[in-house]
This record gives C-alpha cells, sequence and structure tokens, in this order.
C-alpha cells in the first residue's frame, strides 16, 4: 500500500539528531517491513515553541497551502502514485497537523496517527489553535496508535467512537545491539583504551541530549543521586551534547570528581558499542515520554535504573530488566543503581532478561506485525466512509 508518511513536529529527514527524528525513521522502517512503500508527504514544520497566536495562524495557512499543492499534484497525476492511507507521526498541541485531515478526507483515504498527544488542559491556552486542531485530527482518525499506556486515556476522550485506539509500545531494530553485544569484550578494551577507564570497575552509562528544561533536571537528579554513590565503586560515562554543556559537567565534576568521561555526540554505531562495553544504563528520565535510549541499551543487553515517569514502564520492565524509583526519588534512584553495582549476578540476569525482552516484544518485525492488523481491520471496517463522517 502507498502511504503518505508525515512528522509535523520534526520529519525523519531533518539534520538534527533527536528522539523525534529516530522514532520516525524506525517507523518507516517497521512500514516498510510490513511490506507497504510509505514515501514522505512534506518536510513542513508545524511546531511553534512559543504560545504565538499569530505565528500559529500563519502556519495554518502555509499549511493549507502545501495541501491544496498536494491534492492538485496527486488528483492531476497517476492514480499510482496516489497515496492509499495518510500515516502522521506526533502531532500535538504544539506541532499539530494541517494537512492529514484534510487530504485524507478530500482523497477519500484512511487518516492514521502515531503519538497523538492531547492534553485538554490546554483549551483555550496560548495555543489553543493547536489545540483544538489536534483534538480535530484525532477525532478524524481512523487508528491511532499511543506508544505508552499513559497516552491512551485522554486520546480516547477525543477519538471517534468509530476509530480504533490502541498501544503500539516503543520499538526498535535490535540486531545493531545484538551484534555489538557479541563483541562486548572487545568494544570494553577499547573504550578503556580510548579513556582511561579502569575495565575492573562497573561503568554506568547516560545516554542523553544536553538540553535545557527536562533534560538538565535529569542531569541535575542524577548527579544527586551520584553524590549518594560516593562509597561505591564505579566510573560514568556519558554520551550527549548541547547548549546545558557546561553547566551539566559542572553538576557532575562536584557530584563525581574523577569519575566522569564525557564521549560527545555519539552515531547510532557507537552507541551500540557503547552499551555494549558498559554495565549499567542510568537516567532519571524527568518529564520523559518514554525513553528511547534506555530501549537501545536494553537491546544490547544492559539493565537499566530510572524512575516509573509517564511510558518509562513501558519501556523498562521493573524488576526484571531494571529498576524504576518512583518519580522524583532520587534516593530511591541511588538506592537502586547501589544494588545492581554491587550485584554483578543480578546485572547479568537483568541484562540478559532485557535483551530477550526487546527482541521478542519491541522490535520493528513486532511492530509491522501489529501495524498490518490494524490495516487489515481498517479494510474489513471500511475506513473512507469513517474518514468522512469525522470531516463533517
Amino acid at each position: 500500500m502507498r502511504i503518505a508518511f508525515y512528522a509535523p513536529l520534526k520529519p525523519p529527514t531533518h539534520a538534527t539528531p533527536s528522539g523525534d527524528r529516530h522514532v520516525a525513521r524506525l517507523l518507516l522502517q517497521a512500514l516498510q517491513i510490513a511490506g507497504h512503500d510509505p514515501r514522505l508527504a512534506s518536510d513542513f514544520r508545524s511546531f511553534d515553541g512559543s504560545g504565538d497566536a499569530l505565528r500559529q495562524e500563519r502556519l495554518r495557512a502555509e499549511g493549507a497551502e502545501i495541501a491544496d499543492v498536494l491534492l492538485k499534484q496527486w488528483r492531476n497525476g497517476p492514480a499510482t502514485e496516489r497515496p492509499e492511507l495518510w500515516f502522521s507521526y506526533h502531532l500535538y498541541y504544539k506541532a499539530p497537523d494541517w494537512l492529514g485531515p484534510p487530504l485524507s478526507a478530500a482523497l477519500g483515504i484512511p487518516y492514521v496517527l502515531a503519538e497523538a498527544s492531547y492534553a485538554p488542559k490546554r483549551a483555550g491556552g496560548a495555543w489553543a489553535i493547536g489545540h483544538d486542531a489536534t483534538r480535530s485530527a484525532i477525532a478524524a482518525a481512523a487508528v491511532v496508535f499511543c506508544p505508552t499506556r499513559d497516552d491512551l486515556a485522554c486520546v480516547r476522550l477525543a477519538a471517534s467512537e468509530h476509530a480504533r485506539v490502541e498501544q503500539l509500545a516503543p520499538f526498535l531494530d535490535p540486531a545493531p545491539y545484538r551484534m555489538a553485544a557479541q563483541s562486548r569484550v572487545r568494544h570494553r578494551m577499547a573504550l578503556a583504551a580510548a579513556e582511561g577507564l579502569d575495565s575492573g570497575l562497573p561503568w554506568l552509562l547516560v545516554p542523553a541530549m544536553m538540553r535545557f528544561g527536562d533534560k538538565l533536571a535529569s542531569y541535575r537528579m542524577l548527579a544527586d543521586a551520584l553524590s549518594m554513590l560516593a562509597a561505591v565503586p564505579w566510573q560514568l560515562v556519558v554520551a550527549g551534547d548541547g547548549p546545558a554543556r557546561a553547566e551539566i559537567e559542572h553538576l557532575l565534576a562536584a557530584a563525581a570528581p574523577g569519575r566522569v568521561r564525557y564521549l560527545g555526540l555519539c552515531g547510532q554505531d557507537t552507541m551500540a558499542r557503547l552499551y555494549a562495553a558498559c554495565d549499567l544504563c542510568i537516567w532519571p528520565a524527568v518529564n520523559e515520554a518514554y525513553g528511547m535510549a534506555m530501549l537501545e541499551a536494553q537491546a544490547a543487553g544492559l539493565p537499566v535504573v530510572s524512575c516509573a515517569v509517564r511510558g518509562v514502564p513501558d519501556v523498562v520492565c521493573d524488576g526484571l530488566t531494571g529498576l524504576l524509583a518512583a518519580p522524583g526519588d532520587t534516593r530511591g534512584l541511588a538506592d537502586n543503581a547501589r544494588r545492581l553495582l554491587l550485584d554483578a549476578p543480578r546485572r547479568a540476569a537483568m541484562g540478559e532478561a532485557a535483551a530477550r525482552f526487546v527482541d521478542q516484544q519491541r522490535s520493528t518485525a513486532q511492530a509491522a506485525d501489529q501495524l498490518n492488523l490494524a490495516f487489515a481491520a481498517l479494510r474489513t471496517h471500511a475506513p473512507m466512509t469513517i474518514a468522512r463522517e469525522a470531516a463533517t
């Protein structure tokens, strides 16, 4: 099936690495594995981060113009180039979808969403335009895939009674991480030599960008937790970079003097080797949607210590693939890290369970199967009728 793919927050072709770009690419990969032909419909970004109503109006108008051009292009072109389904990824009040609803209705094709967030508390606020558009988009969707159980309840409030609303849990291609784990000893020796690490000590890995806001808040909580582990032997490896780096280095220097190594921004292949070389992934996940880096760590056989925030429990199985403290519980985070740092057999067992969990329940192959089941149900239940009803 020909699928028009669109990501209003950040397209998969964007130059700046991010979790959004990564997940968009994984969705494209899953759609291809499922036997479909996904094509990027547009790289138009509808994001407004400041709550500027005039900017939101301009973005809406720009979106309408782009939609008009695309509709003429598809109507005047060969039918074999026309999409048979529209698939939008990650829309919310700051980044609504101005393209998918009108185009899917005009073409009479199903409108499908993945990671659409609906927050009733945003009604009437600075992003009222985007909030209302997102509510309308969800109402027009024949299928809405939510990455976490945390998202389901609010999305169902906005969805049509005819819509299929279900969880499509975060997923990835486990192959590169599995391959890296098979050469753990070699990767560990290389990292020890390059960064002056003691291979006899446990290595904690922090895979996170260094941005202000929630990321910096997570690093602050991490620094507080690490300061409670001064008597435990470990070293810390930080993979990430960003505008808050100087402040983060200051925080970690005070909390863990002499124990931290900074690797900067790393590509996927380098990250796979890092996961394989280290012993424990730690990240407080302040206001984290779910945390793809923690899923990657587990794919490489690395247990995770984090907090049970929002969708993190959909990524980390508490007590099986890692340990989760209560949200904001710095002492609990430190205590869980201490337990695993001092118990190598338990770390190893959790790491093995983590790799199995990702391979069996969070892979692109499983996601592809779920996508196809939902698409088959659409054909059975006349999705074009549903799309037209929602649009009127």
